[in-house]
């Protein structure tokens, strides 16, 4: 499988999509501002104990406070809490675990107010981002995460991801860890470690004993509430989690941008490096790779199940779970065993496409399949291991049941962050006030051209919906060719479909925003 990685940054906000075949899979948006990140780290104080939910309150520094539970406070909760407050008071000097004295382990099925009271600091890792009218949820269970390996404090055990299922390379890993492994740190061994070399995984390791030690560095500091470390940013999380021989290309139209990429990926694989590639253009880099047309085709409540001849599914959201109906359109009638193995067919492509939408809306909690009816007990069977093999992709934890008799196949997924909601309907221009007619647009983009020309000696970019573009650029005696006869200047019109019908900007050479309009 192909993979792609466009990243584009605008302003203050850098969107992400990931290709697998040309396929948009997956997309994220980070704010350069976001300092409440799965996987950041803070020293926080603790505001208030709600007994009755087992759980407490932290002030993290965020407007709503974070929610911390009992069991997320880990069997190391006051081995950690010592180590906080002697860091803090600089009575501990070294980030260093070797010597430390390690506290009796918490009871799992105790009470937060017997461990923790008001006003205690701690320290603490997001582990869900705020969602809604939610603050973050997090954990004083730590976790560094690197490409190869997990580092975590006060912990000796090393640990190997179920998927490494061959028994050499288990051992081989293990004796292999622990001979590397710093005292009083475990590790858990990722998936992708195996058949790494020696160099790889000790590389891995340093990189994360070094954000430890950054970690202890900014915790000396003392600051309360304070954030202590940083997660990678988006781009490089997902190279990290996801990086492999089938990542073939990497843009990014943000220079800096490019730079860090270069240089992760050199120290993750050398030899690849020149995937990262600048995107220098005056066509949106999600525009240029068909990205915005696909999240037009891909957010919607009917959402089209590539080469199936007209089947669709329909994705609805209530308060409690996500409903996803698989609509066979017009292709089957029941009876037939042809029909038969053509409701499986489309079944399997359905499976497909949830699994793609699942990632791609990163739509969490409880999911419900509603597929059409099988009377074949192979034919079930068959579809739930296709759907298990199609969700093996998804990073998120998630759960699948079996399909029903009447064909339901029920999901649970993890959730992080907010689901992902693209608005893919548009005004209607006629339903609501006035509006200027088409022509007298056109004319006002005349005049505002003509206007800017007497300014600008390069290129002028006007930028448009495809309607638009379409009605400017017909025939050879077109708008735009008329106005190159006119003005002596060629304006270059770029489609955009993420534009409202009558929405344009012109642009200079310099890619710099001249005019923004929308009626």
């Amino acid at each position: 499988m192909k993979k792609e990685l466009i990243i584009s940054h605008e302003g203050d906000l850098t969107k992400i999509a990931l290709l697998e075949d040309g396929r948009l899979c997956e997309l994220h948006e980070e704010e350069d501002k976001n300092d409440f990140v799965v996987g950041d780290l803070f020293i926080g104080k603790i505001k208030k104990l709600a007994p009755n939910l087992n759980a407490a309150f932290v002030n993290i520094g965020y407007e709503k406070d974070a929610f911390l539970h009992y069991q997320d406070l880990g069997p190391q909760f006051l081995t950690y809490k010592k180590f906080l407050k002697e860091a803090i008071a600089k009575k501990e000097n070294s980030s260093s675990l070797k010597n430390f004295e390690i506290q009796p382990e918490i009871d799992k099925n105790g009470t937060v107010d017997k461990i923790i009271a008001k006003d205690d600091v701690v320290l603490l890792q997001i582990t869900k981002e705020p969602i809604s009218t939610k603050g973050p949820r997090i954990s004083t269970q730590i976790a560094l995460t690197g490409r190869f390996l997990v580092l975590i404090p006060f912990d000796n055990k090393i640990s190997i991801s179920k998927k490494i299922r061959t028994a050499e390379e288990k051992e081989r890993l293990r004796t292999l860890i622990g001979s590397i492994k710093p005292e009083g740190f475990g590790v858990i061994i990722r998936t992708v470690a195996e058949g790494k070399k020696v160099a790889d995984l000790h590389n891995d390791m340093n990189q994360l004993v070094q954000k430890w030690e950054n970690t202890f560095k900014n915790i000396q500091k003392g600051k309360v509430p304070s954030k202590v470390l940083s997660e990678d940013d988006k781009a490089s999380s997902i190279l990290r989690d996801n990086f492999n021989q089938d990542f073939v290309n990497i843009y990014c139209d943000d220079e800096s941008m490019v730079e860090e990429m270069k240089n992760y990926v050199e120290m993750i694989a050398p030899e690849r490096k020149n995937i990262v590639q600048y995107y220098n253009s005056h066509i949106p880099l999600f525009e240029y790779y068909n990205v915005e047309k696909q999240m037009k085709q891909s957010f919607g409540k009917h959402v089209n199940i590539p080469s199936s001849k007209g089947a669709y599914l329909v994705i609805e959201h209530t308060e409690a779970l996500h409903v996803v109906d698989v609509n066979s359109g017009n292709n089957i009638s029941a009876g037939s065993t042809a029909n038969r193995e053509h409701a499986l067919h489309v079944n399997k492509m359905a499976a497909t496409e949830v699994a793609r939408q699942l990632r791609l809306r990163d739509m969490g909690g409880i999911i419900v399949v509603d597929f059409i009816d099988m009377t074949s007990a192979d034919h079930r069977r068959d579809l739930f291991e296709h759907f298990k093999n199609e969700m093996s992709r998804d990073k998120a934890r998630h759960k699948i049941l079996p399909p029903s008799k009447f064909g339901l196949i029920q999901i649970t997924r993890q959730r992080n962050r907010p689901e992902r909601q693209i608005d893919t309907q548009e005004e209607n221009p006629n339903k609501v006030g006035e509006i200027s007619a088409p022509i007298v647009i056109v004319e006002k983009m005349e005049d505002t051209i003509r206007g800017i020309m007497q300014k600008e000696k390069g290129k002028l970019y006007l930028h448009v919906h495809p309607f638009v573009e379409a009605f400017l650029t017909k025939g050879l005696k077109s708008i735009q060719m008329k106005w190159f006869l006119k003005y002596k200047k060629w304006v270059i019109i770029i489609p955009r479909d993420s534009f409202k019908y009558l929405e344009y900007k012109i642009y200079n050479s310099e890619k710099k925003e001249l005019v923004s309009f929308t009626n």
